[in-house]
C-alpha cells in the first residue's frame, strides 16, 4: 500500500483518486498531528466488507470447507456438454 503525506494527497487529489479506482490499490495518507486514514474505491470496500462477513460466519465457512472437499473429491456437480453449451452461450 502507498503511504503519502495529507498535503501530497491534496495537492493532488484527483489524480490519487483516479488511481485507486483504476489500480483497486488503496492508499494511507499520513498526518503529521492525526490518524491516518485510508483512501479506496467504494467498490473495493464493500467487496472487503463482504469478505469480513464470510471469514466471520461460521456457517459460511463450514460450507466453503464442505465445498472444497467436494472438489478436491471430484465429487461435485458435473454439468453435461450441453449445459455447459447453454451457459457459455452468453
Amino acid at each position: 500500500m502507498n503511504s503519502i503525506s495529507v498535503n501530497q494527497f491534496r495537492d493532488n487529489l484527483k489524480t490519487y483518486i483516479e488511481r485507486t479506482i483504476s489500480e483497486h490499490e488503496p492508499i494511507k495518507v499520513t498526518r503529521r498531528a492525526g490518524d491516518d486514514f485510508i483512501v479506496m474505491s467504494a467498490d473495493d470496500w464493500e467487496r472487503e466488507q463482504e469478505t469480513l462477513h464470510i471469514l466471520q460466519s461460521s456457517t459460511l465457512m463450514q460450507q466453503i470447507a464442505e465445498s472444497m472437499t467436494t472438489h478436491h473429491g471430484s465429487k461435485g456437480y458435473n454439468p453435461t456438454q450441453e449445459q455447459l453449451d447453454e451457459i457459455t452461450s452468453f
